[in-house]
Formats: C-alpha cells, structure tokens, sequence
C-alpha cells in the first residue's frame, strides 16, 4: 500500500514523505491514527501544499532563532539574591528565574525547560547557562548572581 504521511513517525517517515508500507499496517494503525493517507494525486497535492507551508514556518522560526541568538550573543543576566554566610543562597537560582530575566531582556516569553544548567545554583557568582531556542540554535549566556541589596 501507498501513502502519504500526515505527520512524522519515528524510525519510518517523516510529514510529507511518501512511502510503500505494508497492507495491515496501513490499513489497520497509520490510516485510524490519521498519521497517514492513501496516496492518491488528490491527497499528494494537498500534502505538497501543506509541507510547503510547513517549510516556510520552520524557516520563519529559524530566522526568529537567529535573531534572538544574535541579541542575547555576549550578554550578561544580573540576578539579585538573597545570601548568607560563605555566599550561600537562601534557596536556588532556577531556569525559571533565568528564562523571566531572559523574557524581560528580548520582550517574548520563554520556555524554562529550554534553558540547560551544568548544576543548581547555590551560590553567588558567575555560571553559564545554554538556551536552546531550536534543535540547531542555541546561545550561551552568563548569568551573574549577586547579593541583594536592601
């Protein structure tokens, strides 16, 4: 059997591809879970049309990547908190507290789960920080954690 696939499938096919796969297969789990259509040319030309405007969004969100990447490039994220003895945090700088300071500085919101640390911050000081903003695009930023001031 011949389809089309509507979305990706690991490990078979990606959206847009067409593929010969076996008849069971097709009829019985990629067709009821709408993963994929009999390739006919009426459904070939609809998923060209979609892929083509899937291709222009991913390019779009790139581009916005890029951008992003390039405004946060060499930046410096002061956090303000609380410490005591040895420089000691009264608690932990998360990737929350980074992603809000990062959404104030670029004016969008971000993802917290899109922000990687090396380990918990507990302490004040310098740290690096990865923020993917893509699969391709990510920027490291320094994060400067400083005592607060009353």
């Amino acid at each position: 059997m011949k389809v089309i696939f509507l979305q990706d499938v690991p490990d078979i096919a990606r959206a847009g591809e067409v593929k010969e796969v076996a008849d069971g297969y097709g009829r019985n789990f990629l067709l009821p879970q709408k993963l994929a259509a009999v390739a006919t040319p009426k459904e070939m030309k609809r998923a060209k049309a979609h892929l083509e405007v899937a291709v222009q969004r991913e390019t779009r969100a790139k581009t916005e990547a890029k951008r992003i990447a390039q405004a946060l490039e060499g930046k410096i994220i002061v956090l303000r908190a609380r410490s005591g003895e040895q420089d000691r945090l009264h608690g932990a700088v998360t990737t929350a507290d980074i992603a809000e300071a990062i959404q104030q500085l670029i004016g969008q919101p971000v993802d917290r789960r899109h922000i990687e640390l090396k380990e918990p911050i507990h302490h004040l000081g310098s740290y690096e920080a990865i923020f993917r903003l893509s699969r391709e695009t990510k920027v490291t930023i320094k994060v400067e954690v400083a005592p607060e001031t009353a």
